[in-house]
């Protein structure tokens, strides 16, 4: 990457990279932790909805109190993104119209901006990276988190010659899972109620990661950011490990899971049955190559790939991602490179509200891994062609009609305040041809 000598000529140059952090969450606090070990890197202010839970954090990941004394606390995230001296804006609140605002905030000051909200980059990301384009500044994935490391291998295998045939992530999923709340979440993972809520973990959360919601998104993501394909019916979850992913993501013409070359898809850790997957990729991503020519594909065999059975398609896969504790490579890559870590590029792919069960007349959904909706990734132009609810406009909306369990949530089934700035944003990027 290169990254360090570019860095310690700013040392030198007593010009240090300087960020605003807005959240300091889990994401926020991992990539804290990191901070005070890379010289030349200095957060100047954290914004937070409660400024002392932050200074909290950064004492839990280690910061010394001259430290967190020279670092301003604040409340306001467009003040954090505007001010002076700040090089960098990472946002990562989770909220999706909190982080279009804060990004746009950014974007207008002359900030790069490192998007860790991954919900708000696929309701509207988009607009917001033609925006950053249109300004001069970078508009980046964060590093660490799958989509970027997904987009990385992406870049390297077409840079190397190589179609891609499928890109994506491991999860845990049985199609269950689509109807989990936030009452029985946490048997699923193995925990009680009472020692998730001492570990300080958010039921909804954790459940948009376990019903699907956070695949879609994140898929979507990978799909925006390289022109890849979605899978006309939403995603699979093929059970799959490591060895087989060469031979179920390729294209069913050639026996495989995929309606094409160049899809997203997730593969599930778990057996249909609920048996665990031999050698499961649950942490980790994934590329799958397609062979230009026989001469490569020879090639695939003799420095130990795992192929499918014709030899032509191979897998390389990453089996962890560090999410926060990476952060720092996005961050110096947009001060030091000008370049993002991944980047919205095109709207192939949307996460749309999807029905948990039936679901009747004035009835409030609650977003996210809640109890009413998850997350299904269709391909955008389908979503947009049945006016279908984005999952980050799906929170605090009332229905007008019933809508039975397993169905797309369209617009026209709430009350959606079109007056809204992330509800006009979306419906810049609707207007678009990308």
């Amino acid at each position: 990457m290169n990254l360090m000598p570019h860095l310690a000529a700013r040392v030198e140059a007593g010009r240090p990279v300087r960020v605003a952090l807005i959240g300091a969450g889990k994401f926020g606090s991992m990539f804290l932790s990191q901070v005070p070990h890379i010289k030349g890197l200095e957060v100047a202010v954290i914004a937070d909805l409660d400024p002392e839970r932050a200074k909290h954090a950064c004492r839990q990941v280690g910061w010394d109190e001259a430290r967190i004394a020279a670092t301003r606390f604040i409340a306001d995230g467009v003040e954090a993104a505007s001010l002076d001296g700040v090089e960098v804006v990472i946002e990562a609140t989770g909220h999706p119209a909190a982080g279009a605002h804060h990004a746009l905030a950014a974007i207008t000051a002359g900030k790069h901006v490192v998007m860790v909200n991954v919900e708000a980059d696929v309701l509207v990301g988009p607009v917001l990276a033609a925006k950053a384009r249109a300004a001069g500044v970078v508009y980046s994935m964060a590093y660490g988190d799958q989509p970027a490391l997904v987009a990385e291998m992406v870049d390297w295998a077409r840079a190397t010659g190589f179609t891609v045939a499928a890109a994506g992530k491991g999860t845990k999923y049985v199609p269950a899972y689509h109807r989990v709340t936030p009452d029985d979440v946490w048997t699923h993972y193995g925990l009680t109620p009472e020692a998730a809520r001492a570990a300080g973990m958010n039921p909804q959360m954790f459940n948009s990661f376990l019903d699907g919601t956070k695949s879609a998104i994140e898929m979507a993501a990978i799909a925006n950011a390289c022109g890849l394909d979605v899978p006309e019916a939403g995603l699979g979850f093929p059970p799959c490990g490591v060895d087989d992913l060469a031979h179920v993501l390729r294209p069913k013409a050639v026996g495989g899971h995929l309606e094409r070359d160049g899809m997203v898809e997730v593969v599930s850790s778990l057996e249909r049955d609920g048996r665990p997957v031999f050698r499961d990729l649950r942490w980790g991503v994934y590329v799958v190559l397609k062979a230009p020519n026989d001469y490569a594909a020879a090639c695939f065999r003799q420095y130990g790939l795992p192929t499918d059975s014709t030899g032509q398609y191979a897998s390389m896969y990453k089996p962890f991602h560090l999410i926060g504790l990476e952060l720092s490579i996005s961050v110096l890559n947009a001060a030091l490179r000008g370049e993002p870590t991944g980047a919205t590029r095109y709207w192939r792919g949307d996460a749309v509200a999807t029905a948990k069960r039936d679901l009747k007349a004035g009835e409030t959904l609650d977003g996210e891994g809640g109890y009413t909706v998850y997350g299904r990734l269709m391909p955008a132009q389908a979503s947009k062609a049945v006016g279908g609810l984005p999952i980050g406009l799906a929170h605090g909306v009332t229905l007008v009609r019933d809508v039975a369990q397993g169905q797309v949530v369209t617009g026209a089934d709430v009350e959606l305040d079109e007056a809204q700035p992330i509800v006009s944003l979306r419906r810049e990027l609707e207007a678009t041809e990308w």
